[in-house]
């Protein structure tokens, strides 16, 4: 008898209309994308805005990638790749800043699913480092060029 494959979920979060608030959206897109023409069993690509969305998205998955925006004083379109999970430890302010257009950010969107036992095993952020947050504006040279290097960090999480 076989398994159903494990499910396992990328979600790019951001606003797509805010600068490089896009960049979660973007990769998702370009995750989908490679995906359609390579599937991986099991994976689901979503787009959120609400980092609050995350506890509704990630619950059953064994894996969950977020990726966003974030600020952590880092040179813009620098990519961070951070891991947590319910049996991990919570991350610190260093780990991912609040970023874009968020009033309750990604950082305390998984402390808050920790806390209430919502929290998948493995999480892994993979976030690009922003600069602007403009209405209307476009993504940034650099946080746009960091773009393809997040998309193969995504898949070969998804392939690992």
């Amino acid at each position: 008898m076989t398994h159903p494959p494990a499910r396992r979920v990328v979600v790019g979060l951001g606003a797509p209309d805010r600068g490089d608030d896009a960049v979660g959206p973007t990769v998702a897109r370009e995750v989908a994308a490679v995906l359609a023409q390579r599937p991986v069993p099991g994976v689901e690509v979503l787009e959120r805005e609400d980092p609050t969305a995350l506890l509704d998205v990630w619950a059953g998955a064994e894996l969950t990638v977020v990726c966003d925006a974030v600020r952590s004083g880092s040179p813009p379109g620098t990519l961070h790749v951070v891991r947590t999970g319910k049996d991990l430890p919570p991350l610190t302010e260093g780990h991912v800043q609040e970023a874009g257009s968020h009033d309750f950010g990604l950082a305390s969107a998984i402390e808050l699913a920790r806390a209430l036992g919502r929290l998948p095993e493995h999480v892994v952020v993979v976030g690009v480092e922003a600069r602007s947050f403009e209405w209307g504006e476009p993504l940034t040279r650099q946080v746009a060029g960091a773009v393809p290097s997040a998309v193969a960090e995504v898949m070969a999480l998804l392939r690992s």
